[in-house]
Order: structure tokens, then C-alpha cells, then sequence
């Protein structure tokens, strides 16, 4: 980075109000040079380098969209702010979407005035700040295809602004990857990168999580908690299923992103806050809208810049890559030597639509390491068999979800038990009805595993080689899956 005095250029025609913001950048050693409409501003930008540069939206002879467009084309490494009239966000969003890196509103206080600076002026990427931030990308994002590359370049494009990012693309395809990538790539990396998954936060605790709560402010609130995006100050803020968020939160997260303040449960205080939001979803939210069930403001104001993320099926040889990526990782986690896939078997995998898409793909490696006995992986351990399953069995679940110890260790029937579907004789009993479970497929079958192996465990009191010779399954595999769900202990037996 240059030690020499950092080079603002402030682009307004209100001459009090640009010798104002000359003095109060003079003060924290920034020079600032001034041009009061947009001819003088383009002749400033050819004649000199700036290290940033601020403009009103309305000008003498052009729009401030406009030079915010001429800058971002032809100055890429000169960050460009604006100002704007107060509450007007409409237009401040039309800039973000030109390209600016942010916006400040008038009245221009010094304080928001040095903030917003410090953003910007970060040193350009020499070569050794570029092969950081391509061995940041190429460790978190996999794949060479021409999508992804465009897509590295959408990346890297929104991380040079504070613009919202708002994140689109089937489950699985690794959205929280993408913001992270996003926030470690921008000039908040130093600061923290904060996920939040909206449906995943009772709705009951959704405020006081979020927003934060005084002590005594409700029951049980027995001492001053912050919230969630307090903690992203400085940094990043991540909401994944963002469509989950109910409606009086939306209108709270609204004026958060708006003002960028927050008022903690029971507080007469407002906090400042300075966070960058990043939101995501694998619903339309368009339709949401129209149903009456998300905010048309809110989502204007997330709906900044945007990404979509293709499916693992659109990405031709990105599959075997990912795959040799985890294949390598997952060894590595587990200590066992690495593997191979035969060729039969990248076939195979090029050849699947992955509905679970990235995470699938992980999976069904974590699966095939743990089948395979030698030094390879064919497709007979990356092909999901239901024929290789055991017959689904009746179950009696207890109160609290888990099996009695007195039942079967076989899967539950997922269908309804008001009716039975038999036809035995001349008895004729009405047709069971299939009954689809809320939490998805993947999600319920994942629950009857782990309560199937709870049970395995509970009834050999957890020694769990005893407990693989009767699930039929090898050790490996049990303690495969154990890791899985969280359930591995230390000090246990050995295969």
C-alpha cells in the first residue's frame, strides 16, 4: 500500500458544502480535489489518480449516474461513491446498480463522510494482493467450467462495492459459499462474516436473536444479549432462506439495512451499526410478494445486485473435480489414504442430475469412501440402491420420536396410520394414503437413520462395535455415520 497522502475527488455544485467535506477530509489526511460538474470531473480523472471519489446525483451539465457508469468503465480501480438526498433510496439503489460503492445522504456528517472512505480507499490489488485473492477463490470455489468462471467474475466484481447482494439457486449449490467468497474477497474480510439461516431461528426468538435484548426486558432475560447483527459491525452479514423471515421482521431488517441502526429489545437506544447484507433463498420471491407473504420494499432494498447459481447439472466436468476435490478432503479428515475413481464410475457421475446438488455430490463420496475396501471407488459404491436397503418395516415411535427398545431396527413406512392399504382375501380395506413429510425426503430419512442408530447404540449400551454386527454394517461405516449425525465419542473400541 502507498504511504503517500490518499487523493479524493469530490464532485459537487454546491461550492460551501465541497469545501466543508475538504476541511473535514483535510483533518484525517485525506486531499481532496473538487470539481463542480461532470466535464470538470472527467477532466480531473484523465489528468490525475485518485484513491476514490464522491459525486452528487444531480449536476449542472449530466447525471451522477452517468459518471458513476464512466468511472466504474474506465477507472475500475476508483471506487466511486454518491450522495444523495436524504431518504431517497430509489435513486441511491439505481446507483449501486450502476456501480457505485456506496452512498452517504445529505446532510453529509464528517463522521459518515470518514467512514465511508476508510471503505474505500483500500489499496489496488498489486500482484501479490491478486494471487491472494485468487487462492481465496480457488480454495472455496471449485470448478473451471465457463460458468463458473463467469460466475468468479460476477464475484469479484460485487465484492470491490457495499451494494446488497442477493443470492438465488437451487439447495445445495453452496450459497453460504458464495456470500463468504463475497465478504472474504471485499475490503471487510479483516471484519466478521455472520450466517444466519432465517428458517432455522424459532420465530418466538427471532427478534431478540437478530436485534439483540436489555436484561429484564422480557422473561428469562436475565442479563444484556447482542444480537446477530450488532455482531456482523465491521463486516458481513449473511441471511440464508431469507423468505423464511416473518413479516414484522421484515419491517425491522428493513429499517436495519436502511438506516443501518438497530434498536435491542427493551432499549430507548439506537445502535449504529455498519454491516453489509447479503441475503439468499431457493424461492421465488417474486411470487411471495404477489401472495402477500414478503415485503415488495424489502426486497427492492436486497435485491440490489444479484447472483444465480447454477445447478451441479449445468456443470459439465465441475462434477469430477468437485468429487477428486472431496474425495481428497475427506481422506484427509479421516486419515485413510486417498482414493480413486474408475473411470466407469466418473461416467457414472457425469451422468446423475444431482437434485441435492453440491452437497449430493459430497455426499455420496462420504458414502463411497466409507463402502469401498481398496484403493478405488467404481460405480457400485457411488450408486444410490434402494434394492441394497431392507425392506421397510412397521415402528412404534415414542413420545419424545425415539424407537422402543422392544422394536424393529428396520426403516418406518412413511405413510399415514388412519387407514391400511391390503387386500387379503375378500377383505377389502380402504387404500393407505401416502402422507409427504414437511421437512423434505432428505431430511426425514436422515432423522430415521440417526434414531436407528441411537436405538443400535441404547441396546448394545453404546459399544458400538456390537452395535455395527448387528445393523450388519462395518465398523467403519458405523463410525462413519456416527461422525455424521454428531455422535462420536472418543474412546471407544476399534474395528
Amino acid at each position: 500500500m502507498s504511504t503517500q497522502q490518499p487523493r479524493v475527488l469530490l464532485v459537487d455544485d454546491e461550492k460551501d458544502l465541497c469545501m466543508l467535506m475538504q476541511m473535514s477530509l483535510k483533518r484525517i489526511g485525506i486531499r481532496a480535489e473538487i470539481a463542480y460538474n461532470v466535464t470538470q470531473a472527467k477532466q480531473q480523472l484523465k489528468a490525475h489518480r485518485f484513491d476514490a471519489c464522491l459525486t452528487d446525483l444531480n449536476l449542472p451539465d449530466g447525471d451522477g449516474i452517468q459518471l458513476v457508469q464512466h468511472v466504474t468503465e474506465h477507472y475500475p480501480n476508483t471506487p466511486i461513491a454518491v450522495i444523495t438526498a436524504y431518504g431517497n433510496m430509489e435513486i441511491a439503489i439505481a446507483a449501486l446498480k450502476a456501480g457505485a460503492f456506496d452512498f452517504v445522504s445529505k446532510p453529509v456528517r464528517p463522521e459518515d463522510l470518514q467512514q465511508l472512505l476508510e471503505k474505500a480507499i483500500v489499496p489496488v490489488d498489486d500482484s501479490q494482493d491478486a494471487i491472494a485473492s485468487s487462492e481465496i477463490e480457488e480454495r472455496m470455489l471449485i470448478g473451471s467450467s465457463q460458468i463458473m468462471q463467469q460466475l468468479k467474475h460476477t464475484i469479484r466484481k460485487m465484492s470491490k462495492t457495499q451494494a446488497p447482494v442477493f443470492i438465488t439457486g437451487e439447495s445445495g449449490t453452496g450459497k453460504e459459499v458464495v456470500a463468504n467468497l463475497i465478504h472474504c474477497l471485499s475490503n471487510r474480510k479483516n471484519g466478521p462474516f455472520i450466517p444466519i439461516n432465517c428458517g432455522a431461528i424459532p420465530v418466538e426468538l427471532m427478534e431478540s436473536e437478530l436485534f439483540g435484548h436489555k436484561k429484564g426486558s422480557f422473561t428469562n432475560a436475565t442479563q444484556d444479549k447482542q444480537g446477530l447483527i450488532q455482531a456482523a459491525h465491521g463486516g458481513s452479514l449473511f441471511l440464508d432462506e431469507i423468505a423464511e423471515l416473518p413479516m414484522n421482521m421484515q419491517v425491522k431488517l428493513l429499517r436495519a439495512v436502511q438506516e443501518k441502526k438497530i434498536r435491542p429489545i427493551g432499549s430507548d437506544i439506537e445502535i449504529a451499526v455498519d454491516f453489509r447484507i447479503i441475503s439468499a433463498t431457493h424461492q421465488n420471491l417474486e411470487a411471495l410478494i404477489q401472495q402477500g407473504k414478503f415485503r415488495q420494499d424489502l426486497f427492492f432494498r436486497l435485491h440490489v445486485m444479484d447472483i444465480r447459481l447454477p445447478p451441479l447439472r449445468e456443470r459439465g466436468q465441475d462434477i469430477l473435480e468437485l468429487a477428486n476435490y472431496f474425495i481428497q478432503k475427506v481422506c484427509h479428515e479421516w486419515q485413510i489414504p486417498n482414493k480413486q475413481l474408475t473411470l466407469n464410475a466418473q461416467q457414472f457421475l457425469l451422468e446423475q442430475t444431482f437434485s441435492g446438488n453440491v452437497r449430493e455430490l459430497r455426499n455420496i463420496i462420504e458414502r463411497a469412501l466409507t463402502l469401498s475396501d481398496s484403493n478405488t471407488i467404481d460405480v457400485i459404491h457411488v450408486r444410490s440402491n434402494s434394492k441394497q436397503h431392507p425392506s421397510p418395516q412397521p415402528f412404534t415411535p415414542t413420545a419424545n420420536g425415539r424407537l422402543d427398545h422392544d422394536t424393529s431396527l428396520g426403516m418406518p413406512h412413511p405413510l399415514e396410520s388412519s387407514s391400511v392399504a391390503m387386500v387379503q382375501d375378500d377383505v377389502v380395506v380402504s387404500r393407505q394414503r401416502f402422507k409427504l413429510p414437511e421437512e423434505g425426503l432428505e431430511a426425514y430419512l436422515e432423522n430415521i437413520e440417526k434414531n436407528i442408530l441411537l436405538n443400535a447404540l441404547e441396546m448394545t449400551h453404546w459399544n458400538r462395535t456390537l452395535a455395527a454386527k448387528k445393523l450388519q454394517m462395518s465398523f467403519r461405516s458405523l463410525r462413519y455415520r456416527l461422525k455424521k449425525f454428531g455422535l462420536d465419542v472418543d474412546g471407544d473400541e476399534e474395528s
